[in-house]
């Protein structure tokens, strides 16, 4: 079994791209009850990797898919959506498909490089994460899990016998 741990970033300063004090205060608050990853991702936005490095784990490298899903999925859905929103526009055979697909793909390299029972911390945006598990799980009941993504919230997705199997929530 390997798990793939999935967070937004934390609460940053909306005049600067750098994490606020409170932002800070947070990641290191959750990164506390966090466990042992054998890789961490994230976005090269500063407050991804800010937010991973608050949490006490330093990324091993960024992800450009990551960082964004673009204008033509946040027409298809607009931020802030539930994860059953984004569920219904990945079913659409649009630009939110395509972007699951690429999402899909990243999360199954990802997963594959880690050594069995490892773990990968991924830290990235407000509506990635969601699409994040969607791409990962879609056959998932996406109607269960609530609304959107908050700061520092996220997915842990369970894979096992060369496919994910699972999906937690994780709120803060």
């Amino acid at each position: 079994m390997k798990t793939i741990e999935i967070r937004r970033h934390s609460l940053r300063n909306r005049a600067l791209p750098d994490l606020s004090e409170e932002g800070i205060a947070l990641a290191n608050l959750v990164g506390q009850g966090m466990g042992k990853f054998e890789r961490v991702v994230t976005s090269p936005l500063p407050r991804a990797v800010q937010t991973a490095v608050a949490m006490g784990y330093p990324v091993d490298e960024t992800a450009e898919l990551i960082a964004t899903y673009g204008d033509s999925v946040d027409l298809e859905c607009p931020w802030p959506a539930s994860f059953d929103e984004y569920a219904a526009a990945s079913r659409q055979n649009g630009p939110t498909t395509r972007y699951i697909r690429r999402l899909a793909d990243f999360y199954d390299q990802l997963v594959e490089s880690l050594p069995e029972g490892g773990a990968a911390l991924v830290v990235n945006h407000g509506g990635v994460v969601e699409l994040s598990a969607i791409a990962c799980l879609p056959d998932f009941d996406f109607a269960s899990l609530g609304d959107y993504i908050d700061y520092c919230e996220g997915v842990r997705l369970t894979w096992e016998d060369g496919r994910f199997i699972d999906l937690q929530v994780l709120r803060v």
